[in-house]
């Protein structure tokens, strides 16, 4: 991606502001439907997602089919000037469906058929469901595939779970025989069944992870994970077949997901696989804003790594799917957002390269347990209270913004980011169980380059290395020689490498390397870690760097240097005065290891003397406090800044140069203030 590309990701070139409409859950209400009409205009509001659950009413039995009331949602929505976003139905299926056909009913990991209910609770590898899918989509597609107003498809809804019947477990083995070749063996030794004597001597004897039975053999929860990311896309792969056929020209996507309390990617599935088959990405965004165990900045800056995540993965902008304009019904403590976030949280999407600003839901339901999430319409169905207003003012932002749709954003700096390490390192029996915490280690290690205004893409391993300057790559548990190898020429060609404790120890099969350290890392780092000491979390340790002390918590690497330079070392403990921190030379290019968990001060020093050695710098220098963000999206002559105020308080910040404010129109140099929650969007021409 170079500065000036632009990539519509759907076929509008406005910002899409909108979200989840249901009004299948209205048809014998129309006063409610003519309603909605008339506050989709009131709340500046343009694009919708339909039906997402509403198979039950578009089929309410078996061959029995009800397009009519869609027909006219359809029709009243393009008439009044918006768009729709048409979702497949298999969230969530109709209890015919499930009466009639059992077989689609998933079974738990402790091999339990479950009941009707819910939503995903169907198997993935079921013929039927894939059938029984595949038949309203194409249903869908020869309806609405061609009408105005229909701008992209919308896959099922937040795929999750996974399913342990006899159909996965058949499935499964086949997937191990593709992947092994058929060779047991090899099976064997990559999961080193040795081990409790749980070795294979057939097929037939391999069972999905369960507590009932094994569970503690790590290659086979690691290759259970991966069926089911596989298996996953399989199903959806059999969802999309008329809709590609039928409507070649609209986009897909699938809402992908983030966990709403921590704020780290959705751990069930590997999303670096899943992107490879959407046209869009599109994601769910849930922060629990103003809450009690952490600043409001930050928050933001984790939802920024998220998005950096999500954008880097098909390197385009990306779709806010859902998002709440107040608060959600999940939370121990549901807290509406305060004046302000609403707009302040939307412009953040934006900022860092979305091109919608989407809500579930566009209506309170009545009943059932999503009736107090938040939405545009509450149930006084007023356009006079205050989330509708703020809703309104978000909506009345975009329609200024439409310049900024399809920009992006461009980095020489990127951090790694592995759903399988992951899976793997949380699987390790060792460590510390509850102090691992990989996603929000690379989180702390993003935090300086995010309150510095500099721009990060978080990559996956299979994206290119070379595009970059610096790519840091924390806690790197599960590598394989493959990654490796381009780390190695990443470095060998002019890149500059960090790497932490905890990185480098078992390749793809989860199985330890032999020998110690790999030896192109050796080579790379000019050192090896020889051991590694695990924390209480009342010990302490300190390192110290430069002419500064920092504060050691829960892992440090003992490490033997031999060639690298000693950037820092341990003061106390048996390894006080044994480098904690080291430099190397390798051809070309720089490496860094930081061999303790530090603290964010070690971060911010560390990173900026990295900033200043590799000349990276904001894309446009705002002057500001603690708490303020700037992010920037380019355009061939133009940039876009959002410079946004993530603290409580007022901030001044400072412009050098001459910006003019996209929303008043009023051009702005030298020092302004932000008040509490404050957004201005400025552009810039770069001519």
């Amino acid at each position: 991606m170079t500065k000036g590309d632009k990539t519509y990701t759907t076929k509008a070139n406005f910002m899409l502001h909108g979200g989840d409409y249901n009004p299948d859950q209205w048809l014998d209400r129309p006063d409610i439907l003519a309603d909605d009409i008339k506050l989709m205009k009131l709340s500046h509001t343009n694009t919708f997602s339909v039906g997402i659950f509403a198979w039950s009413a578009l089929e309410p039995e078996e061959g029995v089919y009800n397009f009519e009331w869609l027909d006219e949602i359809f029709e009243n929505i393009y008439k009044n000037g918006g768009r729709i976003i048409l979702a497949t139905p298999s969230g969530a299926r109709p209890a015919w469906l499930s009466q009639k056909y059992p077989e689609v009913l998933r079974v738990n990991a402790s091999r339990m058929k479950q009941l009707h209910g819910g939503r995903h609770n169907h198997c993935f590898s079921s013929e039927v469901y894939r059938e029984k899918t595949q038949n309203i989509n194409r249903l869908l597609a020869e309806r609405y595939g061609n009408h105005p107003g229909l701008i992209m498809w919308h896959i099922s809804n937040e795929y999750s779970g996974e399913c342990h019947c006899d159909q996965c477990q058949h499935a499964f083995r086949h997937w191990l025989k593709q992947k092994y070749d058929h060779d047991l063996k090899a099976l064997n030794d990559a999961w080193w069944t040795n081990f409790w004597s749980h070795t294979y001597s057939d097929w037939s004897q391999v069972e999905s992870p369960s507590p009932i039975g094994e569970n503690a053999v790590h290659g086979l929860n690691l290759d259970w994970r991966r069926f089911v990311t596989d298996q996953t896309i399989s199903f959806f792969e059999n969802e999309i077949v008329p809709l590609k056929e039928m409507t070649p020209n609209i986009p897909i996507t699938t809402n992908f997901m983030a966990d709403t309390f921590d704020l780290i990617p959705f751990q069930a599935l590997d999303y670096s696989k899943f992107a490879k088959h959407l046209d869009v990405i599109s994601w769910d965004a849930y922060p629990a804003w103003h809450n009690d165990w952490e600043s409001t900045a930050d928050l933001a800056m984790k939802v920024g790594f998220i998005n950096d995540l999500y954008r880097s993965l098909k390197q385009q902008p990306f779709l806010l799917m859902e998002s709440t304009p107040s608060g959600v019904n999940w939370h121990d403590v549901n807290k509406t957002k305060r004046p302000g976030m609403h707009l302040l949280s939307s412009m953040q999407m934006l900022a860092h390269g979305s091109d919608s600003i989407l809500y579930f839901q566009w209506r309170k339901s009545r009943g059932s347990s999503e009736k107090f999430h938040g939405a545009v319409v509450d149930h006084d169905n007023s356009s006079e209270n205050r989330v509708f207003k703020e809703v309104a003012k978000v909506g009345e932002t975009l329609e200024k913004l439409s310049e900024v749709v399809g920009t992006n954003r461009t980095s020489d700096v990127a951090i790694l980011y592995d759903w399988e390490n992951n899976w793997a390192i949380n699987d390790a029996q060792g460590f510390g169980m509850k102090t691992k915490r990989y996603p929000q280690t690379l989180q702390q290690h993003y935090r300086t380059f995010w309150e510095k205004d500099i721009s990060v893409d978080v990559i996956t391993k299979e994206q290119d290395f070379a595009a970059y300057k610096l790519l840091i790559v924390p806690m790197l548990y599960l590598v394989s020689e493959e990654t490796i190898s381009r780390l190695k020429a990443f470095v060998a060609s002019g890149g500059t490498l960090v790497m932490t404790y905890i990185s480098g120890i078992v390749n793809e099969h989860d199985l330890t390397y032999m020998g110690g350290w790999h030896k192109d890392l050796q080579e790379i780092f000019g050192m090896k870690p020889v051991e590694t000491d695990t924390l209480f979390p009342n010990d302490k340790n300190f390192v110290t760097f430069r002419n500064g002390t920092y504060e050691l918590k829960d892992y440090a690497t003992v490490i033997e240097s031999n060639t690298a330079n000693i950037e820092g070392v341990y003061q106390d403990d048996f390894y006080a005065n044994t480098p904690a921190i080291t430099s190397h030379q390798y051809e070309s290019g720089k490496s860094y290891y930081i061999g303790a968990r530090l603290d964010d001060q070690f971060h911010q020093d560390f990173y900026s003397e990295l900033i200043k050695d590799l000349s990276l710098e904001p894309v446009f220098p705002v002057t500001h406090g603690k708490g303020v963000s700037v992010q920037v999206r380019q355009a061939p002559e133009h940039d876009y800044i959002f410079v946004m105020n993530f603290t409580e308080e007022k901030q001044q910040v400072s412009f050098e140069t001459k910006v003019t404010d996209m929303v008043t129109g009023e051009d702005l140099t030298g020092e302004i203030t932000l008040d509490k929650y404050e957004v201005r969007i400025v552009e810039k021409s770069t001519n």
